[in-house]
């Protein structure tokens, strides 16, 4: 009897580091309803994207077909959104995985951009906790002052 193993290690690449399949012949075509379910994004998301210059699906009359290219590339939006980048940063990110910067140069700079972007996090983080002590000062204030009143 044979068992299934269960690898024991799993290299994770984030889709933020690409690749991005940079092969411009049509291959494997998806229409813009496959697209929409495959990431679970709506048609006018990817056409915002798409007005944006992050995709560029190929077009037969009024219909988009997406490459194999719009979908590395959406992989790369959708984690650059989810950690909260701006699309500028998204279109830099692009620009650079997809350039002819040598892979330890993208390596290195995708790195700055998520520390940079931690950073970020990490105040805004700091902002948040304060205002919400802020807010439970004042509603523990207002409590003292409802008990006065009440008696």
């Amino acid at each position: 009897m044979e068992m299934n193993t269960i690898p024991t290690s799993l290299e994770i690449v984030p889709d933020i580091a690409g690749p991005i399949n940079s092969d411009e012949g049509e291959g494997q075509l998806l229409a813009i309803s496959e697209m929409s379910e495959l990431f679970g994004v709506t048609l006018r998301t990817l056409r915002f994207y798409e007005e944006k210059g992050l995709l560029n699906p190929v077009r037969r009359g009024a219909r988009r077909f997406y490459r194999p290219k719009d979908v590395g590339r959406m992989r790369v939006i959708l984690q650059a959104k989810k950690i909260g980048l701006t699309l500028a940063e998204v279109r830099r990110i692009i620009k650079l995985v997809e350039g002819t910067t040598p892979r330890q140069d993208q390596l290195s700079e995708l790195k700055e951009i998520c520390e940079a972007q931690e950073q970020l996090l990490a105040e805004q983080e700091a902002a948040l906790k304060e205002q919400i002590s802020e807010v439970q000062s004042v509603k523990a204030s207002l409590g003292s002052m409802l008990a006065t009143e009440a008696s």
